[in-house]
């Protein structure tokens, strides 16, 4: 297997800049989703990862070998498409083999008659047939052989996808958005297979999806794009829990985060319509500040007890959990709350308080970047 660095990629189409200087390091092994909005270009990156966009200025090294000069052949990685790109004309065997028939078997000897006319022929077609048989078990689908696509569910083709991949024994696997097609249901499925796969093999894999779901249970890491930028690489807790930009903050996370407009004094202390939030920030005076926190840490409680108080405009039951829709005065959205299943219940109308931990909300300046917060009476820097 191989490490992946991308070193300060750019690509314009025209005069839309799609890619803005991104440098990024995969290791090896590694299993890294690249997550964002669509448009952002995170599809642009991974094809000019596998040489199927040239950049216009950067480098892409494989394995520590520059490979910018190379066609997508000659980088030994393995693609697997939204489209998944099966032939509907041939069988799921014959789709597997295709890779191996076109890097092991000569023009003459793909042809029907070919196998009677190169010496060893037959030899190397036995060995494709034994190594398409192997991964196809592996993936259990060795029942599927002699069906055409066409015959297939959506999971069936994305598995024959997925093999023809590995069939090659490729350095990385290069997947773009490989489960947007398939029902809620199967998706969850296949991620979990597609994460079982990689730790079975061991392989490098650079995942492309705008499903935050996806990104978070399957990767060791997770790279948020946006606007062709790179905003944050980090663990799925690390995005989460500790997001440096109010941009990942936002997508990260279901639902949205809570995000509020407080003012800040001369003091460092955070006001919200002139209360005191019990919240100092440190790192310049920008003013409005930002501040965001998760719905799983507002609680509730009494009117008039909390930071916030507003009226109850929307629940949604969830079993397991209820996520509170709180209207409040100023604030554009509203803010949500999470309850746990046997948390007192609230109706429509109801008037309540919100609560905001200090240790668990984050504030973001003018520039939307990450500003470092203190409870009220801690010493600020």
């Amino acid at each position: 297997m191989a490490t992946i660095e991308a070193r300060d990629i750019r690509k314009s189409f025209g005069a839309t800049p799609v890619l803005q200087g991104i440098s990024l390091n995969v290791a090896d092994g590694e299993f890294l989703t690249l997550v964002g909005p669509s448009g952002c270009g995170k599809t642009t990156l991974l094809r000019i990862i596998a040489g199927l966009e040239p950049q216009d200025s950067g480098t892409v090294a494989i394995g520590g070998r520059i490979v910018d000069e190379f066609p997508p052949n000659q980088r030994d990685v393995a693609m697997v498409f939204q489209s998944l790109a099966l032939y509907p004309h041939l069988t799921v065997a014959e789709n597997i083999a295709v890779p191996l028939t076109m890097r092991r078997l000569s023009t003459i000897a793909r042809l029907p008659f070919g196998r009677a006319l190169v010496p060893g022929g037959r030899a190397i077609r036995r060995s494709i047939v034994a190594d398409v048989t192997k991964v196809a078990s592996a993936l259990e689908i060795e029942h599927l052989l002699q069906r055409k696509p066409g015959q297939l569910s959506g999971g069936e083709r994305q598995r024959v996808a997925v093999a023809r991949a590995i069939v090659r024994n490729p350095k990385a696997f290069l997947m773009d958005e490989p489960l947007s097609n398939l029902d809620a249901k199967l998706r969850v499925q296949m991620r979990t297979e597609i994460a079982q796969l990689h730790r079975r093999l061991g392989a490098t894999f650079v995942y492309v999806t705008h499903d935050q779901a996806e990104a978070m249970t399957m990767s060791n890491r997770i790279a948020v794009m946006m606007d062709g930028e790179l905003l944050q690489v980090g663990t799925p807790d690390q995005v989460y829990h500790e997001p440096d930009d109010l941009r990942v903050a936002e997508f990260v996370g279901s639902p949205k985060i809570n995000v509020i407009e407080t003012r800040l004094d001369d003091s460092g202390r955070l006001h919200f319509n002139g209360t005191p939030l019990g919240i100092n920030a440190t790192g310049g005076r920008s003013d409005p500040i930002k501040l965001a926190f998760r719905p799983e840490t507002a609680r509730l409680i009494d009117p008039g007890c909390g930071v916030l108080t507003g009226a109850v405009s929307h629940t949604e039951n969830l079993g397991s959990d209820l996520f509170v829709h709180v209207r409040i005065d100023r604030v554009r959205d509203p803010i949500i709350a999470r309850l746990v299943a046997d948390a007192p219940r609230v109706s429509i109308g109801d008037v309540v308080g919100i609560d905001v931990l200090p240790s668990r909300a984050f504030a973001f300046g003018r520039s939307r970047k990450r500003i470092r917060l203190h409870p009220t009476g801690a010493e600020v820097a």
